[in-house]
């Protein structure tokens, strides 16, 4: 009799707790559409990483207006040329990564944009399909919460840029002794080359991989600058009008 008590109040209040978190997570995502994430599990990942080294975590935040056209222009031709085109998944090329990862052991992704954000602010680092599947909401979530320009802003700020550094602006600093808002062409694509392996790819001096990977993405800008779409959201001009 004490057992079939006692279970029901264990679900009782594993409801209650399940239903503050729902609530809790949905009020966060509606925050920090206006206020930006303290800090993320990625980089307390990186701090306890750096514990007892030389350096230190590098983390500043740059308002959308304060980040080079470059920038901006730099990781959506490196990380998602359809950016302004999907509602956060990019599904042809989810289906061309499952193809290949079948075939090959080196696996290739096939995130957007919108899902590293959702990753790199909400969840932590990995492959699991729990994760994976939490992705899934909350990219959901920030795609009709946040919007477009919110989601480049923060993911300008929260993408691991080098061993400790995350954000243009920290990597500005560090690299160029310069606020990210007067990065070049040359040196935002320098910057959004490191990023599929900020510690492996170095910026300055740079790696042969990161140098390589700097001259297709200034092709890439060139061939994506007249899209009407793009040149919108990355001047952000239209959307000033907009909200005037």
């Amino acid at each position: 009799m004490k057992l079939k008590g006692i279970v029901p109040r264990i679900w009782r209040r594993l409801k209650r707790v399940l239903l503050v978190l729902i609530i809790a997570q949905f009020a966060y995502i509606i925050l920090t559409k206006w206020v930006n994430p303290p800090i993320t599990l990625t980089q307390i990942s990186s701090w306890f990483s750096l514990w007892g080294t030389d350096k230190k975590l590098h983390k500043s935040w740059a308002s959308y207006e304060e980040i080079s056209q470059h920038a901006k222009l730099a990781v959506i031709a490196s990380e998602d040329q359809l950016f302004t085109d999907h509602d956060g998944f990019d599904f042809k090329s989810i289906e061309k990564a499952m193809k290949h990862n079948a075939k090959s052991k080196k696996i290739r992704g096939a995130s957007t944009i919108s899902q590293q954000v959702a990753k790199n602010v909400f969840l932590w680092q990995g492959r699991s399909w729990i994760r994976k599947g939490l992705e899934v909401y909350f990219t959901f979530m920030i795609e009709k919460i946040w919007g477009k320009q919110r989601i480049l802003e923060v993911y300008l700020n929260v993408a691991e840029t080098g061993e400790g550094i995350f954000g243009f602006e920290s990597a500005a600093q560090e690299y160029y002794h310069k606020p990210a808002a007067n990065l070049n062409r040359e040196e935002a694509a320098m910057i959004t080359a490191a990023l599929p392996n900020p510690v492996k790819y170095t910026v300055v001096p740079p790696s042969r991989t990161t140098a390589y990977r700097q001259r297709k993405i200034l092709i890439q800008m060139r061939n994506i600058a007249p899209d009407p779409d793009i040149a919108e959201l990355v001047t952000g001009i239209e959307n000033t009008k907009k909200e005037k």
